[in-house]
C-alpha cells in the first residue's frame, strides 16, 4: 500500500506545484531544480536523481531511485519496494 501511496503523493505534488509553461521532458535545469512537464494529457516531472512521477488520463505512477516505485491504472494497482517484492492487485 505504500507505493500506492507514494505514486499518489508524488504525482499529486507534480500537477499542483509544475508550472503552466515548463521545460522539455528529460530536462536538467541549470541550478539543479525540478523539471516538469504540463499539458492538456497530463504532468509529469522528476528532481535530477531524486524521485519522479507521472499523471495522466487513465494513469499515476511514481518512484524514487533504489526505492519504491508504484503505479495506478483503471484496472491495475501495482508497487514494488526493493528487498521487499512487488505487489499486483486487479482493480
Amino acid at each position: 500500500m505504500k507505493p500506492f501511496l507514494v505514486a499518489v503523493t508524488i504525482a499529486g505534488l507534480l500537477v499542483n506545484a509544475a508550472p503552466a509553461t515548463a521545460d522539455p521532458t528529460d530536462c536538467v535545469s541549470p541550478d539543479g531544480s525540478a523539471c516538469a512537464v504540463v499539458d492538456g494529457d497530463g504532468a509529469s516531472g522528476a528532481i535530477p536523481g531524486g524521485p519522479s512521477g507521472t499523471a495522466g488520463p487513465g494513469m499515476v505512477e511514481g518512484s524514487i531511485p533504489g526505492g519504491p516505485s508504484g503505479a495506478v491504472t483503471p484496472d491495475q494497482v501495482s508497487g514494488c519496494v526493493p528487498g521487499v517484492g512487488c505487489l499486483d492487485i486487479p482493480r
